[in-house]
């Protein structure tokens, strides 16, 4: 328990709670218009008048019946440490107020000081939406602030408010008629709860036990009050979870009567036309192709310069360490391993926040909620809960966080599903590789319908293929391993907003702040032991053959012709000590499963590191394809010299039909350990992280092998 008085930031999914928490605590935890963003309790201390808090933001609810990992973390940071100093700040929607007086009816039951902030009060005025906020307080009996959260309107106010409850009493008890039948329960069930001194607080946490308990969600209480809530169902055939939702419900609608007035304004309606076109089950579908194909076009050409930039900046940064370095080992370290390795991931930053802040501009306008509406339909369809989609699209950004979000769902079956299938969406890790690939074969390739590049394309193919491989997964898990009913889902459209840049931009460069440090000091490592590895052992023989040829060539040879011949030695010399290296020995050992998938012992060794994380593979490559080579602004780039790259037959190495090979490989093979690790955590048990390597594994060998080999036997290798 928290030695300063907690101010919890509680309320319904898409209230705006995080936003106030943002404005309040001046964090930047995420935002977005879409309910089931935020799946952890945060923290932060601030100042409400001359005392010091700790403000908590936790995940929305409905009510404080969990029926979601994610709504249990609501319902212990409300109902926990009883003895703690607490004051409960409820966010509602102010076009949606009977919803979030429900929760709050459930707080004040309790007893907890209570706040109760009136958020999105300009959408409520533009819908004509009158509400008596001071006639609302008094009927409750606890504060009641309109705010507008967004743009800071009404928060001194409310930080007024919150203080002025923190030392003062509770608030009085809600006066709602139970009934005989549910005070009956409620008394047998609080003598588990004898324990609690406060008789308030004792009966409240009765009817929420009660609740829990008749709607199955009670697998965490104490076996001392299961077996009550089990004989308070026993001596009664009503319906005691009907009785304790109606009661709440009628002084709801009572509330609304007497405090609300107006009507949904005529922009609704504006709203209903977009969604009729929207959520339709072929428009919506063609939309949402069309948005997610400006999207990929946008990755991958709008980002060019910014690309362009970063590469000069990497070859510059080489030159400097080769001029102001003595040669040695550890210059060839910095050079061709530090400052090539991650210098090959920093590359691809503009594709990485261009994708975070489209995707987070997207979410932000209420249009994702649109998607998740319409794709419900194919989702049931492979046993997918619709409020899958938020954690499936997470997993475009990284697999480690959509993992977490999977705590929205209520159902641990539909969790499992959803787990195990997401890592095969395309994750910011695997773009990198994708972006390689495509502007190595594809740079050449001219455009598609005259406007798109071939580039473009590729790229939106591999991110469509592994949305279908993910479904599919999905419904394969669904009907063997995790067999169960069809899922349903109720979700909520959000109003259309406009996304504040502000917070695009903040979200935006956190998200990339994470993957650049997650992606960096596992680079960095992963790329030291690569380069030794690469380089030793040293073979004498080697060494001294290409000494004497270098000798005979400054015997024979001046000036110019001198230096190209040296450095075409130099060249030779690294290729045969990398062939005989302890990499280039795994690489050949390895070589004869994957020459059918049309890869050979160099790009063995990127996809070996890549088990560890995605990102490693283009860094590995800048280590096996940059040894030897001097810093040329032209030649001397990953992409030429895998244009350049050979079979010892003469065979170009990457051809498009390699290409498209390595990149079905990415799609689906499970190179990530973070990934296994939250895996592991999140479902409890090591049999599922296990399952999912294990068909991921062979999935990704399987269609790999059958791109190339089919590929090649219709001509297209070349």
């Amino acid at each position: 328990m928290s030695e300063l008085p907690q101010v919890l930031v509680a309320g319904n999914p898409n209230a705006g709670k995080t936003t106030l928490f943002n404005q309040l605590a001046g964090t930047r935890a995420r935002t977005g218009n879409y309910p089931g963003v935020t799946v952890d309790r945060r923290s932060a201390r601030i100042r409400i008048g001359e005392r010091e808090v700790e403000l908590v933001d936790v995940p929305g609810t409905y009510s404080l019946t969990a029926s979601s990992p994610e709504e249990r973390i609501a319902v212990d940071a409300v109902l926990g440490d009883e003895d703690g100093t607490k004051v409960v700040c409820v966010v509602a929607d102010a076009t949606a107020l009977a919803r979030g007086l429900y929760l709050t009816l459930q707080v004040l039951e309790c007893g907890f000081p209570t706040v109760l902030a009136l958020n999105m009060m300009d959408e409520a005025a533009a819908q004509q939406l009158r509400i008596d906020a001071d006639g609302l307080a008094t009927a409750l009996g606890c504060p009641v602030v309109p705010i507008e959260a967004r743009n800071r309107v009404g928060l001194d106010e409310l930080q007024t408010a919150i203080g002025s409850v923190l030392d003062g009493d509770g608030p009085p008890e809600p006066a709602l008629e139970w009934g005989s039948a549910v005070e009956a329960a409620v008394a047998t069930v609080a003598e588990a709860y004898a324990h609690v001194e406060d008789t308030r607080r004792r009966e409240a946490w009765a009817r929420w036990a009660l609740m829990s308990h008749l709607e199955g969600t009670d697998l965490e209480l104490p076996a001392k009050v299961r077996d009550a809530c089990a004989s308070a169902r026993a001596v009664t055939e009503e319906d005691l979870d009907v009785q304790l939702v109606a009661a709440r419900y009628a002084a709801v609608d009572e509330l609304v009567r007497d405090h609300v007035e107006g009507e949904v304004s005529a922009g609704s309606s504006r709203r209903d036309r977009f969604d009729r076109w929207l959520t339709h089950p072929v428009f919506g579908m063609l939309a949402f192709a069309l948005v997610m194909l400006v999207v990929f076009e946008a990755l991958f050409s709008w980002s060019e310069p910014l690309i362009g930039w970063v590469e000069e900046g990497i070859v510059f940064s080489q030159e400097m360490l080769r001029a102001t370095m003595p040669e040695g080992i550890f210059t060839d370290l910095l050079v061709e391993g530090v400052v090539a390795g991650v210098g090959n991931v920093l590359v691809f930053v503009p594709q990485i926040a261009l994708l975070f802040l489209l995707l987070g501009f997207l979410e932000d306008c209420g249009y994702l909620a649109r998607v998740a509406f319409v794709i419900d339909r194919l989702m049931k369809g492979v046993g997918l809960h619709g409020k899958a989609f938020v954690p499936l699209l997470g997993g475009f950004a990284c697999a480690v966080p959509a993992v977490m979000a999977t705590r929205t769902l209520s159902d641990r079956r539909d969790r499992l599903v959803t787990m195990l299938a997401l890592p095969l969406m395309s994750c910011s890790a695997r773009l990198p590789v994708y972006v390689l690939v495509v502007a190595t074969v594809f740079a050449h390739q001219g455009d598609v319908l005259g406007f798109l590049s071939v580039g473009a394309v590729a790229l939106f193919a591999m991110y469509a293929l592994s949305l279908g491989g993910t479904l599919a997964a999905a419904a394969v898990l669904r009907r063997t391993v995790l067999k169960g009913p069809r899922p349903t889902m109720v979700l909520e459209l959000p109003p259309y907003r406009m996304p504040l840049a502000r917070n695009l931009l903040v979200s935006t460069w956190g998200r990339v702040k994470s993957f650049l440090v997650d992606a960096g000091t596992v680079i960095l490592a992963l790329t030291i032991v690569l380069w030794a590895l690469l380089t030793f052992p040293q073979d004498s023989a080697v060494t001294e053959r290409f000494d004497a040829e270098r000798a005979e060539v400054t015997a024979t040879l001046e000036g110019e012709e001198e230096a190209d011949a040296l450095a075409l030695i130099a060249q030779a010399e690294a290729s045969a000590q990398l062939e005989r290296s302890a990499a280039g020995r795994l690489g050949k050992a390895i070589e004869p499963a994957l020459e059918p998938l049309g890869m050979d012992w160099r790009l063995g060794i990127g996809v070996i590191g890549a088990f560890a994380a995605r990102e490693v593979f283009v860094s590995t490559l800048g280590i096996v394809f940059g040894v030897g080579d001097e810093v040329d602004e032209e030649s001397d780039t990953l992409r030429e010299e895998l244009r350049s790259a050979e079979w010892p037959d003469g065979r170009s190495l990457m051809t498009p039909l390699a290409g498209v090979s390595l990149m079905v490989f990415f799609v689906f093979a499970c190179q990530c350990m973070s990934t296994i690790a939250v895996v592991r955590r999140e479902s409890g048990s090591w049999k599922w992280p296990i399952l999912m390597f294990s068909y991921m594994s062979v999935l990704a060998y399987v269609a790999s092998l059958l791109v190339f080999q089919v590929g090649s036997a219709m001509g297209w290798g070349t």
